[in-house]
């Protein structure tokens, strides 16, 4: 099955990176799970209140609008059986390999929130931020 991103998913990537969009977009196509577009850029005002709630740990998130403008991260949140299965990390996983297997294939260099050390594993992490994406500068 193919699926699409939704008016609103698609609403939540303006001002996202144009690498990221399209890697979100390619995803979207192959991916054997359907997303939805959670968050893209924020202000400072929604990033202090996911500090607050502890859903993120920094006020230098990605998600705020960067040097040139864009939000360099999104935030994905797999949509099963409609619902978002927030207690099955192995479906952010799954959705994560869909993501970073797109990014390899259009050469965006990304990290994701479930391993931000890119070494494979997410057991070594201290904070698990399954549904986050972000562009990695070299």
């Amino acid at each position: 099955m193919v699926f699409k991103l939704s008016q609103t998913s698609l609403s939540r990537l303006k001002q996202v990176h144009p690498q990221l969009c399209i890697v979100v977009m390619r995803a979207i196509q192959t991916s054997e799970i359907d997303f939805i577009v959670g968050a893209g850029v924020r202000t400072l005002e929604e990033q202090r209140e996911n500090v607050r709630q502890g859903v993120s740990k920094t006020m230098n998130s990605k998600h705020l609008p960067q040097d040139d403008g864009f939000s360099h991260a999104v935030d994905l949140w797999p949509w099963v059986n409609g619902d978002i299965p927030w207690n099955d990390f192995d479906v952010f996983k799954r959705l994560a390999d869909v993501m970073l297997n797109s990014a390899r294939e259009l050469g965006v260099n990304m990290r994701w929130g479930g391993d931000w050390n890119r070494n494979g594993r997410s057991d070594d992490e201290r904070f698990l931020d399954g549904p986050h994406f972000e562009l990695v500068t070299v």
